[in-house]
């Protein structure tokens, strides 16, 4: 049997894609590309602006197109989101929510057991939990295959927010934080398969250990990972500017494994916006922050998202821009 994939999105979505994908292989599946004939095909979509949703599903029918009788499957956000019009596509055989993706091989063993009695009724074939309902995060176990030469590590899922443009907390739940030993054990595994850069993600990292009782935080597993043997280079993935406080900057000043990329997601440069917006920081706030860190490394290299056209009326029909900051910009 073989099985491809196609991810869209976030980096959350490449891990996601990568630990299905391990489990697939586990099961004796072989990966073949995407544009290759394949039994199988998993969609991992995304749906933070209406081209997000859009693409998803000219990538679910591209799909169909590449073997008409192959098994397709559409996974994460926007079925989470919209699973009533993903699920009349007509070319879609299953639609798995954010929650269900580690259970993926399961779920397809199961469909493929009664191969001539497809169902047909749209409601039928949407497998999707309360994503409100889950409290705990969701393991795919240890996941160390990757096609690339840096390793993502989800350390995080949910968002406890609430911009008043984001749809991702409906798609992804509450605040969610992986265990520290699980992350650490996944990063020691992929540096003895000789790993040299891992990227530490999640939907909302600068929340991770929200939820422990400890006090544990990021900075905390950043430590940690940083210790780790075999490992040369941690990357952050896009974070919370809120989460850049003087504290955290001094405890990350210290570790030589970090690179000094931030990608801080501004989203307006107005106040009134950002009030809008229910961002929880003005744009004084966020100069202070590029500023501190900027304090502590000279050669660091700033990104961030820009909204344009920003409607509360309209939220799931914005795109963003990506802008990296100048020495002689605004900031």
């Amino acid at each position: 049997m073989k099985v491809a994939f196609y991810t869209l999105g976030c980096k959350v979505n490449s891990y996601e894609t990568n630990g299905m994908a391990q489990k697939f292989k586990e099961s004796k599946y072989e990966i073949v590309d995407f544009s290759q004939k394949a039994d199988v095909y998993v969609i991992n979509t995304c749906t933070v602006t209406s081209i997000a949703d859009k693409k998803s599903r000219q990538f679910l029918r591209q799909a169909k197109k590449n073997n008409p009788k192959g098994l397709v499957v559409a996974v994460g956000c926007y079925v989470q989101v919209a699973p009533s019009e993903v699920a009349k596509i007509p070319e879609i055989d299953l639609c798995v929510g954010t929650n269900e993706k580690s259970d993926i091989v399961a779920i397809v063993a199961e469909y493929l057991k009664d191969s001539e009695n497809r169902k047909t009724d749209p409601n039928e074939k949407v497998l999707i939990d309360d994503i409100f309902q889950k409290e705990e995060y969701g393991e795919f176990g240890t996941v160390t295959y990757s096609e690339n030469t840096r390793a993502v590590i989800k350390v995080e899922d949910g968002c406890d927010r609430f911009c008043s443009y984001c749809l991702i907390p409906y798609a992804r739940g509450r605040v969610r934080s992986r265990k520290p030993e699980n992350v650490l054990k996944e990063v020691r595994e992929l540096a003895e398969k000789g790993f040299k850069e891992v990227v530490v993600t999640g939907i909302h990292v600068a929340s991770y250990g929200k939820d422990f009782q400890n006090g544990y935080q990021l900075i905390d597993l950043l430590e940690e990972i940083n210790a780790i043997q075999g490992i040369e280079r941690v990357r952050l993935g896009s974070i919370e500017p809120l989460l850049i406080s003087e504290e955290f900057m001094e405890r990350f000043s210290k570790l030589d494994k970090m690179c000094h990329h931030f990608h801080l997601s501004l989203q307006s440069g107005c106040d009134n916006t950002l009030q809008r917006m229910n961002r929880r920081y003005t744009t004084k706030e966020f100069r202070e922050i590029v500023n501190r860190i900027r304090n502590y490394f000279k050669d660091s290299i700033l990104t961030t998202d820009i909204i344009v056209r920003f409607s509360r009326r309209n939220r799931r029909r914005i795109s963003s821009n990506l802008c990296v900051f100048k020495r002689n910009s605004i900031l």
